[in-house]
């Protein structure tokens, strides 16, 4: 099942109209094609859940985790292997402190694992 339900679609409108701070930054980062010619999407429904960011075409999903994620360790990795083997992603995941902190890195980061799945 990866047609996104009614609620995946209200929660990703909502997660766009109220971005986090390191959602934002990494925004400026991915968007008009900044990662290479590829076109990345924030706040994306795939199946039942909401990826932070996505990019259909490398099938890359890159996912952005704030302090509360230490304690959901299960169900991220839950959410990552559903992403991985029903809807055929990759998952990249970063801190909210990287992307804050040194927004270069983790561009840096996504780029070279897009090169190696072109």
């Amino acid at each position: 099942m990866l047609k996104p339900t009614e609620r995946t679609r209200t929660a990703a409108r909502r997660s766009r109209r109220e971005p986090t701070m390191a959602e934002a930054a990494m925004w400026k980062l991915l968007r008009d094609r900044r990662l290479g010619q590829f076109k990345c999407r924030r706040q994306t429904p795939v199946g039942p859940y909401v990826a932070d960011f996505c990019c259909p075409a490398l099938k890359l999903i890159i996912e952005l985790d704030g302090g509360v994620h230490v304690l959901r360790t299960d169900s991220d990795a839950a959410r990552d292997a559903w992403l991985t083997a029903k809807a055929g992603f990759t998952v990249l995941r970063f801190d909210n402190e990287a992307v804050l902190g040194n927004p270069a890195v983790v561009l840096e980061a996504v780029r070279k694992h897009a090169e190696r799945m072109r």
